[in-house]
C-alpha cells in the first residue's frame, strides 16, 4: 500500500468520530431524553390533578352540606356504661336516656344502647319519637295537680302562676321543658334512679286531662270544673282578641 493511500485512510478514521460527536450523538440523546421525560411528566401531572381535584372536591362538597336542623328539642338525661359477661370476657356498651319534644305539648322518652355513645344517643332519639304523646296544658302550666309512679319512683306535679318557672330536678325538668311546660312545681319521692324518675314524670303527664273534657264526661259546665285562674286567663285572652280586632 502506498503512502498516499495510508494518509487518506488515517484522515478518514480521524474525521469520522468528529462527525458523530458533532451531529448525531447529542441530538439523538436529547431527543430520546425529551421523549422519555415528557410523557412521564404529563402522566404524573394528570394523575396528581385528578386525584387532588377529586379529593378536594369531595371535601368541599362535604363541607358545603347544610346540616338539617331538627324541629324537636333533644335532651340527653343520662348516659351509662354497661357490660355483658360472655365466654371470652366482658363486652362493654353505652346506654342513653333521651327526652325529645317540640316544646308545644308533644314529648316522648327513648332508650338507646350501642357500642358508641353517639350511636346510642341517636337510637334513643328514634325510640323517643316512637313514644310521642300529647300533654294537656293550661297556658304554660298544667291544668291540675297530678302524681305519677314508676317502679319505686314517685313524682308530684302542681300548677304554678305565670313567672314561677320550672321548679324541678334535672330529669323532671328535661321532660317538662321538652313538653313546653314552663311554670310548674314538682317534688320527687322514693327512688332517686334517673330512669324511674323520668318514667314517673311521664306517667304523671299522661294523667292530665283538659278541663272541658272532664266537664263533658261529668255532664257539667266548664266554669264548674275549670279552676278560677284558667277561667280568668281565657277571659283575658278573649278580651285581648276583641281589642286587637
Amino acid at each position: 500500500m502506498s503512502e498516499e493511500t495510508k494518509d487518506n485512510t488515517v484522515s478518514e478514521e480521524t474525521a469520522a468520530p468528529e462527525v458523530v460527536e458533532a451531529t448525531s450523538a447529542p441530538e439523538a440523546v436529547e431527543a430520546t431524553t425529551a421523549e422519555e421525560t415528557a410523557p412521564r411528566g404529563r402522566r404524573g401531572e394528570n394523575n396528581s390533578n385528578n386525584r387532588g381535584g377529586g379529593r378536594t372536591g369531595g371535601r368541599n362538597d362535604r363541607g358545603g352540606r347544610e346540616v338539617e336542623k331538627s324541629p324537636f328539642l333533644e335532651k340527653v338525661v343520662a348516659i351509662n356504661r354497661v357490660s355483658k359477661v360472655v365466654k371470652g370476657g366482658r363486652r362493654f356498651a353505652f346506654t342513653a336516656l333521651v327526652v325529645v319534644g317540640d316544646g308545644n305539648g308533644l314529648v316522648g322518652v327513648g332508650y338507646g344502647k350501642a357500642r358508641e355513645v353517639p350511636l346510642a344517643i341517636s337510637k334513643g332519639v328514634e325510640d323517643a319519637k316512637k313514644n310521642f304523646f300529647r300533654v294537656p296544658r293550661s297556658g304554660l302550666t298544667i291544668p291540675h295537680p297530678v302524681q305519677g309512679e314508676a317502679a319505686a319512683g314517685v313524682v308530684l306535679l302542681r300548677p304554678a302562676s305565670a313567672g314561677t318557672g320550672v321548679i324541678a330536678g334535672g330529669p323532671v325538668r328535661a321532660v317538662l321543658e321538652c313538653a313546653g311546660i314552663h311554670d310548674v312545681l314538682s317534688k320527687s319521692l322514693g327512688s332517686s334512679n334517673t330512669i324511674n324518675i323520668v318514667h314517673a314524670t311521664v306517667a304523671a303527664l299522661k294523667q292530665l286531662e283538659e278541663p272541658r273534657a272532664v266537664a263533658a264526661r261529668r255532664g257539667l259546665e266548664f266554669e264548674q270544673v275549670a279552676p278560677a285562674r284558667l277561667i280568668r286567663a281565657e277571659a283575658d285572652a278573649l278580651a285581648a282578641a276583641k281589642a286587637g280586632a
